[in-house]
């Protein structure tokens, strides 16, 4: 996980309402130094000067969220997290475009073919010559800031996302898992997560 010591600051640059299968949300476009940005945000209520406002940091899975993949739990996650978001008054799930924990598609995709040879997830990234997770996340820190909020309660089973917010000005005043029961495709992948990448799982022993 790496950082931006250098503060980000975004400015919003069109929002909409969102209606979703889950509940209604307002979307929200973000743009740095005149340029648009990709990452997104779906808000609920009024954020602005917020205190302990539930929030999730979710990474693109285009595997898992568009094409409901059971390699991982990406999908459930984020679906959890929307479902539980559309019931609150307020609420902000940031979409970033870090696919693949920051290597990209094709990465991501040439990973899984080693994996079907025996690797791990991160054993794969780091024998294609990427570290575990490339993730940044001092974007996501400019988001929260843009949209106003003073303090997030974060919906999240990874520590190093609780730091790297952290580290970037976000104060967290709680956290909150999202546990995603294993099916026979993703088990490994998520024991891997809680055995390596320190995820807060309680998954019980192979």
């Amino acid at each position: 996980m790496e950082t931006n010591s250098s503060a980000v600051t975004l400015e919003i640059f069109a929002q909409a309402e969102l209606p979703t299968q889950f509940g209604n949300f307002r979307i929200v476009a973000f743009a740095h130094n005149g340029s648009r940005i990709e990452d997104v945000a779906l808000v609920r209520g009024d954020v602005r000067n917020g205190e302990d406002i539930p929030a999730r940091v979710h990474s693109e899975c285009v595997t898992g969220d568009v094409f409901h993949s059971l390699r991982c739990d990406c999908r459930q996650q984020l679906e959890a997290a929307q479902k539980h978001f559309s019931q609150l008054p307020k609420a902000i799930l940031l979409y970033m475009r870090q696919e693949g924990r920051g290597i990209g598609l094709a990465n991501k995709i040439a990973a899984y073919h080693l994996q079907e040879q025996g690797y791990d997830t991160v054993d794969a990234n780091i024998h294609l010559g990427f570290d575990d997770d490339l993730r940044t996340y001092d974007i996501a820190a400019a988001m929260f800031k843009a949209l106003g909020v003073r303090s997030v309660r974060l919906y999240t089973n990874n520590p190093r996302k609780i730091e790297g917010l952290e580290s970037c000005g976000i104060q967290i005043s709680a956290r909150e898992s999202i546990i995603i029961q294993p099916n026979i495709y993703n088990d490994r992948y998520l024991h891997t997560k809680q055995e390596k990448s320190g995820h807060l799982l309680d998954l019980k022993e192979e």
